[in-house]
């Protein structure tokens, strides 16, 4: 469970015997310690759950909340590096955050929220930071597929916005015009998604799929082990796995997209170094709009299964985007090692990294992710409720 995910859940509890305040972090810039959507909770008789700074400035966050509970007018409040007053509040690192503090009652749809983040369900919540009417500020909108209700102007640009955001997972602000005009200003809304988890499918009931079920769900994937040999695509050797499937893995892929359960953020690992896998495998999987595809082998492995997919029909772009041998050059030799490189490597795609040493870089530590540059593949199993709405109406 994240930072966010935490405190969700804990102010959906205690709402329900008296307001909470919720701050979240809606902003950040430098070596910021906690990241956009950060998220905690304060109820009124001094409950803290979760956390927007790990520390640094949380003791006047909770100030702030205690203040909002008292007012019931959310505020917007900026905390960076204090270097001038040491006894400043501020964020040693030197990065900056844009906290968000807001009351809110049990009526405003946050447990609904929270009963849908907790079944796996896609939600985006997204609240309008600023606008030219000050009482607009604060409004919230609930979205999880787009509108049946024929919204037009502001209220219909965010749930556009949100619903692009919520296919990526992205989580940010958006700006436009009070009217939904993107070529104005005046408007500034946060997005914040909750999507299902990412989904690491592992093609290759090998050695190494065994270790890398295990990281890929430590860190928080979906994980798939897949292979066509029932004696060694099993349950017991693959204990961390979400699921195992004995299946060629080519039909696998074919289903799953099908199915409309890849998306922008699934990550494809072909283990078998085997052509009868790999070739119909890759074939498929390097035309999915998808996060990442790699493919272990020798270097010598890779340039045989470059000619091989070419002839298939692959064209130099589809290629390129093939991870291959997959993995970061860390000196690797276990299977454990070799796990920990290849989502190393998934990191760095997904986040946008160089996998240098953070010593041998310039720059901000903590990088805004790559935008996608494509809709996912299938968003089709996602939820399909009508969009829902807390406090005031977005119009």
């Amino acid at each position: 469970m994240t930072v966010a995910d935490d405190a969700l859940a804990s102010a959906a509890r205690w709402v329900q015997d008296s307001p909470v305040a919720l701050a979240t972090v809606v902003g950040t810039s430098g070596s910021a310690p906690r990241q956009a959507g950060a998220a905690m909770v304060v109820a009124a008789d001094g409950r803290i759950a979760g956390s927007v700074s790990g520390g640094c400035v949380e003791a006047a966050v909770v100030d702030l909340a205690e203040a909002t509970l008292t007012s019931g007018e959310p505020t917007l409040r900026t905390f960076g590096f204090a270097a001038d007053d040491l006894f400043d509040v501020g964020l040693t690192c030197g990065g900056r955050i844009e906290v968000l503090v807001q009351r809110v009652g049990p009526d405003d749809g946050l447990a609904d929220v929270a009963a849908r983040v907790a079944r796996g369900d896609a939600v985006a919540v997204v609240t309008v930071l600023e606008h030219p009417d000050p009482r607009r500020v604060g409004e919230r909108l609930v979205v999880d597929a787009p509108s049946t209700s024929g919204a037009t102007g502001l209220r219909r640009m965010l749930e556009e916005r949100a619903l692009a955001m919520l296919a990526s997972g992205a989580t940010g602000d958006v700006h436009c015009g009070p009217d939904g005009s993107p070529l104005a200003s005046g408007v500034r809304a946060f997005v914040q998604t909750w999507t299902p988890p990412p989904r690491l499918v592992v093609l290759g009931a090998v050695d190494f799929a065994r270790a890398l079920a295990g990281a890929g769900r430590f860190l928080g994937y979906d994980v798939t082990v897949c292979d066509a040999r029932p004696a060694f695509t099993t349950s017991d050797r693959f204990p961390d796995a979400h699921r195992v499937v004995v299946d060629w893995p080519h039909r696998y892929l074919d289903a799953e997209v099908a199915a409309g359960r890849f998306d922008a953020r699934t990550v494809v690992c072909v283990l078998t170094h085997d052509a009868r896998f790999d070739v119909p495998t890759l074939t498929r999987a390097l035309r999915l709009p998808i996060a990442y595809v790699g493919a272990m082998g020798s270097r010598r492995t890779h340039r045989e299964r470059l000619e091989q997919l070419r002839a298939a029909g692959l064209t130099p772009g589809e290629l390129d985007r093939l991870h291959s041998p997959l993995g970061l050059d860390l000196g690797a030799r276990t299977p454990e090692e070799t796990a920990i490189s290849i989502l190393a490597e998934v990191v760095a795609v997904r986040r946008g990294g160089t996998g240098r040493g953070l010593g041998d870089t310039e720059g901000p530590i903590h990088r805004a992710a790559p935008a996608p540059d494509r809709p996912p593949a299938g968003t089709s199993g996602w939820p399909t409720v009508d969009v829902g709405r807390t406090r005031s109406p977005v119009r």
